[in-house]
């Protein structure tokens, strides 16, 4: 476990300090800088380093001007708002069910704000705010549900929950299959694009309302950390702590779900951030639990890797970054399961 230093600020008020988890969060941001820079110089006009800092400064030709700033760089900015969603959203439920695995695109939240869009698009043939409201609408009902069911005695279970929503995430998934074998190629096109979570043609307009969500909803991660700590020691701790304990599950599931939601609505799915950022953070920090703020720029950084490498390994037609990260994240969760399933027998 990494050093934890207080720091009292008075009036009976301490701030807790982990150095390491500090130095970490150094080390992402220099990172995700780095990765920013080559994405945005990344494409059919490629750009030194330097020139996309000159452009960004405002210092580069028109050209280059444009290129960067309207054309690539609101690309990067999605890239960067998705992962910390994700990384967030992850955080808070790995935290709160007490498992690596309880993430939200494991748990079938994502799938369901993907069913939601997919039967705007197939069945209703609505086009942009009408499917950012249909992913809204599918994931929160996932969400509802899967929190419903998982109720035991009054209690809410995290190993319930995860089991529960894993046989959601079949459902939605088998949901989705049918609604594309029912729909006009054409809104089937429509939905394979959206479904394999792209970065592509995003603009400030894309941004916007990504950026409005993300003002929304991180700033309640604040009370939610404190939360977390307190339903980490045990649900009679937490009470004895002062936290009712079932208002704070249910507030720290809906800022999952907001999350990953306002994520998934502007680049669609992209599977495994979630699950993954939480975890590398948490090995970095070697912190007890996914630290919010360090899983947030884990899962930028690796939406940003993620996005340059789909972007260079076939030049000529990108890849989206949703197979490249559901790639990686496969292998990712082969490796889990296997660490834990010796753990758990060793």
């Amino acid at each position: 476990m990494s050093a934890v230093h207080a720091v009292r600020l008075g009036g009976g008020v301490a701030l807790v300090v982990r150095p390491r988890a500090i130095a970490v969060g150094a080390v992402l941001v220099v990172a995700g800088a780095a990765l920013a820079v080559a994405a945005v110089g990344t494409g059919e006009i490629t750009l030194s380093p330097a020139e996309v800092v000159r452009a960004l400064v405002g210092a580069g030709d028109p050209g280059t001007t444009f290129v960067v700033r309207d054309l690539r760089l609101p690309r990067v900015v999605c890239a960067v708002l998705a992962g910390v969603a994700l990384g967030v959203s992850g955080a808070v439920f790995q935290a709160l069910t007490r498992n690596p695995l309880g993430s939200p695109d494991i748990v079938g939240f994502q799938q369901g704000a993907a069913v939601g869009a997919l039967v705007v698009i197939t069945m209703l043939e609505g086009t942009g705010r009408a499917v950012s409201a249909g992913a809204l609408a599918g994931g929160g009902l996932v969400a509802a549900a899967v929190y419903l069911l998982a109720r035991e005695g009054g209690r809410t279970s995290g190993y319930r929950l995860i089991l529960i929503g894993i046989a959601f995430a079949f459902l939605m998934t088998a949901l989705t299959e049918y609604l594309l074998a029912r729909a006009r190629v054409e809104d089937a096109q429509e939905g394979l694009r959206w479904l394999f979570g792209s970065l592509n043609g995003r603009t400030w307009e894309d941004v916007a309302p990504l950026a409005l969500g993300l003002a929304v909803l991180l700033p309640c991660a604040v009370p939610a950390g404190r939360a977390l700590r307190a339903l980490e020691l045990g649900d009679d701790a937490a009470h004895g702590l002062g936290v009712r304990v079932e208002r704070a599950r249910v507030g720290l599931v809906a800022l999952a779900v907001g999350l990953v939601s306002v994520s998934t609505v502007a680049v669609g799915p992209i599977a495994f951030v979630a699950l993954t950022a939480p975890q590398i953070a948490r090995r970095l920090t070697r912190a007890p639990a996914p630290p919010l703020v360090c899983s947030a720029l884990t899962g930028a950084v690796l939406v940003l890797a993620a996005d340059v490498a789909a972007q260079r390994v076939v030049p000529e037609t990108p890849v989206p970054v949703g197979v490249m990260t559901g790639a990686l994240g496969g292998l990712y969760l082969a490796w889990l399961l296997t660490i834990s399933w010796r753990s758990g027998h060793a």
